[in-house]
């Protein structure tokens, strides 16, 4: 099974291109270069949850420190830590690509 990048399990159109993009703006997430290739995602599609700005049900989010307790509940965020197993990248470690 393939890895799949935050807005491509969320189906949320946030992507560049995608169905909500025009109306709502591109999702940070989608954008993040700084973040590529973590936890083999395109940009930061595999650690969102660091993301300051990403879009979530159709609504912008705060923060790291604003949005970590609700992506950490989130069913993306568990599917990425179970994917990566041993390999998963720590938060902190992540924030450390983008400070």
């Amino acid at each position: 099974m393939p890895k799949l990048n935050c807005w491509e399990f969320k189906k949320c159109g946030y992507e560049q291109n995608g169905a909500n993009s025009r109306v709502g703006g591109v999702c940070p997430a989608a954008t993040d270069h700084r973040l590529d290739g973590v936890h083999g995602g395109i940009n930061g599609g595999r650690s969102c949850w660091v993301v300051t700005g990403t879009m979530s049900d159709g609504n912008i989010q705060g923060n790291f420190s604003m949005k970590i307790q609700q992506c950490s509940k989130c069913g993306f965020f568990y599917q990425v830590r179970k994917e990566e197993g041993d390999k998963y990248i720590a938060v902190k470690e992540v924030l450390k690509k983008i400070t």
